[in-house]
């Protein structure tokens, strides 16, 4: 606990499901890959992925389901939801600010050229909350030479999205 360790998923994907402009509505699922964790250390990176954290051997997938979402400011809400790590699925709570819309083209491959079969309506938002990793079963811990130990206990969550509506 000397420094923080950022990481990220590289391969996510999710629908968010809306009606009209009232985001009290939305629904969100997401689903991540577990095994595509990168931290930009190949060697911790295997350690995340084995039995001591995230054993994506037998849990390849971590997922996301929003339950619930209130709003608190003009642009910003709580979005409670379940959140599946390692098999065990817990309700979390995300501070999340809605950063607006906006018409972009859509391009489409066919026929070997790209088309733009746009506008597109997109949306933005980012998320942020904390999840203590020992409820996920994720309890692995080492102490340093000097004192203290090697993980925290909070896990920190941004979640930076952009969807389009169809």
């Amino acid at each position: 606990m000397v420094s923080w360790v950022r990481g990220h998923f590289s391969d996510i994907h999710g629908k968010i499901t809306i009606d009209g402009d009232d985001f009290t509505t939305v629904e969100v699922e997401a689903t991540i890959d577990a095994t595509r964790i990168d931290s930009g250390l190949t060697m911790r990176d295997d350690h995340l992925k084995n039995a001591d954290f995230l054993d994506v051997k037998k849990y390849p997938i971590i997922t996301f389901r929003s339950t619930k979402i209130e709003q608190i400011g003009e642009n910003d809400y709580v979005m409670f939801g379940d959140l599946a790590i390692r098999g065990i699925t817990k309700n979390v709570r995300l501070e999340t600010r809605y950063n607006g819309e906006w018409q972009t083209p859509w391009w489409v491959e066919k026929y070997g050229q790209f088309v733009n079969e746009g506008p597109k309506r997109r949306i933005g938002f980012v998320a942020r909350g904390t999840i203590n990793r020992h409820d996920f079963g994720v309890s692995w811990q080492a102490e340093m030479d000097k004192g203290g130990l090697v993980v925290g206990n909070e896990v920190h969550l941004v979640i930076d999205a952009e969807a389009y509506i169809e």
